[in-house]
């Protein structure tokens, strides 16, 4: 018996199709990952890869730590769906049923507006990408993952499975045995994108897992920015993603990569990110989390280079049912890196927000600078929220400061605001805006209007 979920969401992002689909058998099996690879015409290494994660799969042990897990079978989760139609890259040949779903997701309306190149896949695969032709002059390449498998095999060779190994822990291991879909970006030394890519990833289907591989190269001098949206409508069985992304900024490059994930809250979101960065480099990391079961998600920056930057930018949301278990790991290689930390939580009727960092100062990583700031916000007596941090610091000569602030919506606040003619729902959403406003700040315009209708939504009921 699959496990039954009560808490049905019932909003813009719950839509539903009846889009026809091929389906493996559900579970993790040989014969599983045999015809996923067949199916998608793949060369015998990435085969390999696939069965060889599968072995580590199943001696890998569940963590021991965080959310329970427990739940998780994989003989209820159908591991594969693809749509019947192929990748496009004229958004009219999308099938209707799928193309109505991204429409009122806004999706084509962001790319006419300010995207360089959009990705949109649809459980399993890619149904629709397309990149400016401006872009491809220059030399980047965005596609889809499985293309690039085939187009540009020595490059992605080169790459994968070098940042998350595909030992890191059982659920990347699951993801390199079943992989689909993700997306691929090259961009070449001294290019400057002015406008994001993005790529959005619907999970569609009752009962599926999606294990989206995305791969970023920023070569040396260049510059990206990189959107990544996640939705799913709600259903009454337990629904699986473990995706993956590996990102590597080269010298002197720069990598902002944004995501805001509103998953149902019959998701069990277990992804995994990872990003290398040279001497000079940055990468800004900036989240939005809402919706899903449970969530773990804890993307870590290895920076290698000298004067190297990373910047943490993150808010989740969690109620009734929900526990959100996020945070950053960063290990300092160089001398003069810095890490700047901005995490928020907000936690309603019961919910669970817990952010852990995990920071490591290696030796020869003199006058590396970090500051945390964790910020939790709880709107009533039930819910929870933890900040756990783990330092190893083997260098004195450093600069560090951690703060966390944990509280409750003031009665006094929203006395006053009531007093000034505002309802006391609309007062929270106030109160609760202006204390995410510096993440959602963060975010490119029409993504910022997204989190504020999330945290709309989210407070929806809060009241009686």
């Amino acid at each position: 018996m699959k496990t039954r979920i009560d808490n049905i969401d019932n909003n813009i992002y719950n839509i539903k199709t009846t889009e026809e689909y091929e389906k493996t058998e559900i579970g993790l099996t040989k014969e599983v990952i045999e015809r996923i690879s067949k199916e998608k015409e793949e060369p015998k290494w990435v085969l390999d890869i696939r069965l060889k994660a599968l072995e580590f799969y199943n001696k890998l042990e569940l963590p021991n730590w965080g959310p329970d897990l427990s739940e998780i079978n994989l003989d209820d989760i159908t591991t594969y769906i693809k749509p019947k139609n192929k990748m496009v890259d004229k958004w009219e040949d999308v099938p209707e049923d799928i193309k109505n779903v991204f429409d009122k997701l806004g999706i084509p309306e962001a790319e006419k507006k300010s995207l360089g190149g959009v990705g949109a896949q649809y459980d399993s695969e890619m149904v629709y990408h397309k990149v400016q032709d401006e872009l491809k002059e220059k030399g980047v390449i965005y596609t889809n993952f499985d293309t690039a498998i085939k187009e540009y095999p020595e490059l992605v060779k080169e790459y994968f499975t070098k940042a998350v190994p595909i030992n890191d822990h059982k659920f990347i291991a699951m993801h390199y045995a079943l992989f689909s879909g993700g997306s691929f970006v090259y961009v070449p030394k001294g290019v400057v994108l002015n406008d994001p890519l993005q790529s959005y990833f619907r999970l569609n289907s009752p009962g599926a897992g999606q294990f989206e591989h995305t791969l970023i190269i920023v070569e040396e001098g260049a510059s990206l920015q990189f959107i990544e949206g996640c939705s799913a409508p709600g259903y009454n069985e337990l629904n699986l993603h473990a995706g993956c992304v590996e990102l590597f900024v080269k010298d002197n490059a720069f990598l902002r990569f944004s995501t805001i994930e509103n998953w149902s809250k019959n998701m069990m979101n277990l992804n995994t990110k990872k990003a290398f960065v040279g001497t000079r480099g940055k990468i800004e990391w900036i989240m939005g989390s809402f919706g899903s079961k449970v969530s773990m998600l804890y993307p870590m920056t290895i920076l290698n280079g000298d004067y190297a930057k990373c910047e943490f930018t993150n808010i989740s949301f969690a109620g009734f049912g929900q526990n959100l278990d996020s945070g950053l790991k960063v290990i300092h290689n160089g001398k003069y890196n810095s890490t700047a930390i901005n995490s928020k939580s907000i936690s309603k009727d019961g919910g669970i927000c817990t952010f852990r960092s995990n920071i490591w100062v290696k030796s020869n990583a003199s006058k590396s600078k970090l500051n945390v700031s964790c910020e939790s916000l709880m709107l009533d007596s039930k819910s929870k929220s933890d900040t756990i941090p783990v330092d190893f610091i083997e260098n004195d000569d450093i600069e560090y400061a951690h703060e966390a602030k944990i509280g409750k919506i003031s009665d006094d606040t929203i006395f006053y605001l009531m007093s000034r003619g505002i309802s006391e729902e609309e007062a929270i959403k106030l109160i609760v805006r202006g204390f995410a406003e510096p993440i959602s700040k963060a975010f490119p315009i029409e993504y910022a209007v997204e989190m504020n209708r999330l945290i709309d939504l989210e407070l929806e009921g809060t009241i009686g």
